[in-house]
C-alpha cells in the first residue's frame, strides 16, 4: 500500500502551497499560529503538522507533556534540515516545484491521472476540471505575480547564452536577408531579445497569450533592443499577424498532437503568404528511461518527435522544405515554405502512408 499511498505527498505538497515552513520561521509555532498566518482551519493544520513530524520535516515540543519548559496543552513546531527547503528563500527553489498553485506545481498534478494518457494519448491535463495546462496558466490571474516574477528572472539571466539549444536559433539560421520575424509563442521574449541583440538590423514581434505577452512587453521596454521588439497578445489558433519575412516556432509543437500542431503551422503559413518563411525550431525531450518518458508523456502529448516525424506534419500543413539545419542537443532547425496553391488532400494521404496520425 505505501508505494501508492498519496498521502505524503500531498501533505508535504500541502505544506509547500501554505507555506508552512515560512511562517514557522517567522515565528508561528502552533498549530493555531500556523494556521492563522496560512488562513488555514487550526484542527487540520495540527494534523497536517504531526504528520510532518512524522516524516521528519518537523519536530514537535510539548502537548504530551515531553518538555517541561513548554506548557504541556500546547505543542510547537520547528523545522528540521530536512524541511528547510520548504523554505521560500532556500537555495534550491523546491518550495515553488511543490507548490500545488505554482506553475511547475500545476503541470505536476497531470501524474495524478496518468490513467487518462495512458488511455488516449493525451495530457492529463484534459481529464482535469479547468481545463489544459498552458489555457489555465496564461488565462487564469492568480498566476499573474509568478510570471512577473519569471521575467525577472529571465532579465537576470539574459547575459548568458540560451538554453535548450536555442542559441542554434541565433547563430545557425541566415538572417542577414531578413528584415522582421514574428515570435510565435515566444514566452518571455529570451530568444526574440537575443535575435534582436545578434543581428541588429532585425525588428521583431513576439505573439503570445496575454499574461506572457505583458511580461514580454514590459521585458522589451527595459531592454537594449526595446525600439525593435514589441509584443502583442495572441493565440497561434487564431489568425496571426501578417507580413513578417519569418515566422519563428520554437519549441512549441511538442505540446500539441499532431492535428494541433497541423492548426498552428497552418496559420503560420496562412501569416507567412507566398514570400513569407517559417522557421520551425523545434525540441525533442530527451528520453531518461520509462519514468521520465510517462512524465512527459502525462504533460505533452509528443515530446519527442523526430525530425522526419516533424516534416510530415510540414507537408500536411502545406509545406516545402527550403533548408534544414544540423541538429544541435534536443533542437532542430527546418525552414518552411509555403507551398503554392491550396493544400490538397493527397498531401495528407501522404502523411498517413508514411506513419499516420499520432495526435
Amino acid at each position: 500500500m505505501s508505494l501508492a499511498d498519496l498521502l505524503t505527498p500531498a501533505a508535504i505538497r500541502a505544506a509547500a502551497t501554505l507555506g508552512v515552513a515560512d511562517h514557522i520561521q517567522a515565528g508561528a509555532t502552533t498549530s493555531a499560529g500556523i494556521a492563522r498566518a496560512a488562513d488555514a482551519q487550526p484542527d487540520v493544520m495540527d494534523a497536517l503538522l504531526r504528520h510532518l513530524t512524522d516524516i521528519g520535516l518537523l519536530t514537535a515540543t510539548g502537548g504530551d507533556g515531553s518538555d517541561d519548559e513548554i506548557d504541556a496543552g500546547e505543542r510547537h513546531f520547528a523545522l528540521t534540515p530536512l524541511g528547510e527547503p520548504l523554505l521560500s528563500d532556500h537555495p534550491t527553489g523546491l518550495r515553488r516545484v511543490l507548490r500545488n498553485d505554482s506553475m511547475i506545481g500545476w503541470g505536476a498534478q497531470s501524474l495524478l491521472r496518468l490513467d487518462h494518457t495512458v488511455r488516449t494519448g493525451e495530457p492529463a491535463h484534459a481529464a482535469i476540471p479547468g481545463g489544459g495546462y498552458w489555457e489555465t496558466v496564461n488565462n487564469d490571474p492568480s498566476f499573474t505575480e509568478e510570471w512577473a516574477e519569471q521575467a525577472l528572472t529571465a532579465d537576470a539571466a539574459q547575459e548568458q547564452p540560451l538554453g535548450w539549444g536555442a542559441q542554434h536559433i541565433v547563430e545557425a539560421y541566415d538572417w542577414s536577408g531578413v528584415g522582421t520575424v514574428a515570435d510565435v509563442g515566444g514566452h518571455l521574449g529570451a530568444i526574440l531579445i537575443g535575435l534582436l541583440r545578434a543581428h541588429p538590423h532585425l525588428h521583431g514581434t513576439l505573439v503570445d497569450l496575454r499574461h506572457v505577452a505583458e511580461q514580454a512587453g514590459a521585458r522589451f521596454a527595459r531592454s537594449d533592443v526595446a525600439d525593435r521588439a514589441t509584443a502583442v497578445v495572441g493565440s497561434f489558433f487564431d489568425p496571426l499577424p501578417k507580413g513578417f519575412d519569418v515566422y519563428l516556432l520554437s519549441a512549441i509543437l511538442a505540446d500539441w498532437s499532431d492535428d494541433d500542431a497541423v492548426r498552428i503551422l497552418e496559420r503560420c503559413r496562412e501569416a507567412a503568404g507566398p514570400g513569407g518563411k517559417v522557421l520551425l525550431a523545434d525540441v525533442a525531450m530527451p528520453a531518461g528511461g520509462p519514468a521520465v518518458e510517462l512524465q512527459y508523456r502525462s504533460m505533452m502529448p509528443a515530446p519527442s518527435r523526430s525530425v522526419a516525424d516533424l516534416e510530415l506534419l510540414c507537408d500536411r500543413a502545406g509545406f516545402d522544405i527550403t533548408w534544414r539545419g544540423p541538429v544541435k542537443g534536443p533542437r532542430s532547425l527546418v525552414e518552411l515554405t509555403p507551398r503554392p496553391g491550396p493544400v490538397t488532400p493527397g498531401s495528407a494521404d501522404a502523411y498517413r502512408e508514411k506513419g499516420g496520425d499520432r495526435g
